[in-house]
């Protein structure tokens, strides 16, 4: 009976580490179509398109800010806690946000943008451990964070298409008000969650929420050093790649169509992060990771070179009518089967073999993913003068990713204690 209650337990954990795998993705990818419109108020298309990512960085700099601070948090008050905390500052950063409308301020939605970020820099931080750990670390460990991820993809596709659906073809004249319907369903599923979570018990890994004596610094781990390298850049490629796509298409597509496209990229990566959950019980995080990032750069290189020479058919509404576009935007599109595996991928070959102070590195580790806020906007600013070129800042990013997974996440530091 013990044995059954334990089981229970572990899948009812697992279940709501899925809705808050989901939970991230919406409310991180609400910051790039939502600053699309606050940017619109700038005159100067330039300003316009370094404005409009402004937020989706203060979204990411809250990680640089929280990220240690989040692994204290999960190291002395454990998983369930430090998540119905991180839920709460959800709630209060959109509800900000919906406030930034209603006085017309966009510091007042910087503010909320920021305050958000507390809340997914929290979330990650508790969700990716406890995958790793409820499965056992390895390529169980991995697999379960992957399912996770087809949830956060699914969500984070979801998201613009709402958006784009709600704002329309146009973007002037357009204001924070009118995406308060996306707002109230944002505040409305924090406000359920929290709530549920409140009465669900969870299955904390062994040791959590107690003082850990630790002899060494998480980061004498090489393979972690380089492996929070590696997710600054994956997460900034992940987000600059159909955030610049938005970019590149809306003069010529419009931006119902552009976010429509550029939503699709999320659903490849749902589709990647769905087969990925598969073959990863029997492909190793390192060899994936080899493969998507070689195919990725490849892809990138070939949309530079190609341009808008050749066009392809492509759906641009929940219809699926139809329309030429430029094949550049395709194979833009399809890098998103190939990040969709690099995240758990990365958390995973950073994270193996730290036992005790997996906690610990897992804040360190989410420090990092401001770079899902500095890459991008790098990319906008060169995005401002040509798209399709800027796409040269996102391989960099997945250069240095192969370059990790080829020799950089090996653990040559077996020698440390971590149990």
């Amino acid at each position: 009976m013990k044995n059954n209650q334990s089981d229970s337990l572990r899948i009812i954990s697992i279940i709501a580490m899925m809705f808050l795998y989901a939970m991230i993705a919406f409310v991180t990818n609400l910051a790039a179509p939502v600053g699309k419109i606050w940017g619109e108020s700038f005159t100067d298309p330039a300003q316009a398109e370094r404005m409009g990512m402004l937020g989706n960085l203060f979204n990411f700099l809250a990680y640089l800010i929280m990220g240690i601070p989040a692994g204290n948090l999960l190291s002395k008050y454990g998983y369930k806690r430090t998540a119905l905390a991180a839920i709460a500052l959800g709630f209060i950063g959109i509800a900000i946000q919906w406030a930034s409308g209603a006085t017309d301020s966009f510091a007042i939605y910087l503010c909320g943008a920021l305050i958000c970020g507390f809340c997914v820099c929290m979330l990650n931080t508790v969700t990716n451990p406890m995958l790793n750990l409820l499965g056992g670390g390895g390529n169980k460990g991995n697999q379960l964070n992957l399912i996770g991820g087809t949830f956060n993809s699914l969500s984070g596709a979801l998201t613009p298409m709402l958006v784009g659906a709600i704002i329309g073809e146009n973007l002037a004249g357009k204001e924070i008000d009118d995406v308060n319907t996306v707002l109230y369903i944002a505040m409305g599923v924090f406000a359920l969650i929290f709530a549920v979570l409140y009465f669900t018990p969870l299955a904390e890994p062994e040791g959590a929420g107690q003082e850990v004596r630790y002899e060494r610094s998480p980061w004498a781990f090489r393979h972690l050093t380089l492996g929070v390298i590696a997710i600054f850049f994956y997460v900034g490629v992940e987000v600059g790649i159909p955030a610049t796509l938005i970019s590149y298409l809306k003069p010529t597509a419009g931006f119902a169509a552009a976010t429509f496209i550029a939503s699709l990229y999320w659903l490849l990566m749902l589709a990647g992060r769905t087969i990925g959950s598969f073959v990863s019980s029997v492909v190793s995080s390192r060899t994936m990771v080899i493969c998507v990032s070689a195919t990725a750069i490849v892809l990138m290189c070939a949309a530079i070179a190609l341009g808008d020479s050749v066009t392809v058919m492509m759906p641009t509404n929940w219809a699926l009518e139809m329309e030429t576009m430029p094949i550049a935007a395709l194979l833009i599109m399809l890098c998103g089967l190939c990040t969709s595996v690099m995240w758990g991928c990365i958390f995973n070959m950073a994270t193996e073999g730290l036992g005790k102070y997996t906690a610990k590195a897992s804040g360190i580790f989410m420090m990092m993913v401001v770079g899902g806020g500095i890459v991008p906007y790098v990319q906008s600013a060169i995005a401002a003068h040509n798209c399709l070129l800027s796409y040269i800042v996102p391989i960099i990013g997945v250069a240095y990713i192969f370059f990790y997974a080829l020799w950089g996440s090996r653990n040559v530091n077996k020698d440390i204690k971590v149990d």
